[in-house]
């Protein structure tokens, strides 16, 4: 069960620094070719993209991010309490 909810923390502290990268990448001319840009963009798109269809850019910035980072700190605490009420 540790291993689970430790594997679990992990998954979501990646997915967490990846979404910062690519908020930072945001900033600065980031090659679009670069494999690791590339990589970076096929992890968060499936996550960031949803967001984005519902939450339009309000004056050039992009809150799609902010809203992901909060909806994974939920879904990522639901999934430990349902494995700690097992």
């Amino acid at each position: 069960m540790l291993f689970l909810i430790n594997l679990i923390n992990v998954l979501f502290s990646a997915l967490n620094l990846a979404i910062l990268a690519r908020v930072i990448l945001s900033w600065v001319r980031a090659d679009p070719y670069n494999p690791l840009v590339r990589i970076l963009y096929q992890i968060t798109e499936p996550i960031l993209a949803p967001f984005r269809r519902v939450i339009p850019p309000t004056a050039g910035l992009d809150f799609s991010p902010i809203v992901a980072f909060f909806v994974l700190e939920v879904l990522r605490r639901l999934l430990i309490s349902i494995l700690l009420s097992l």
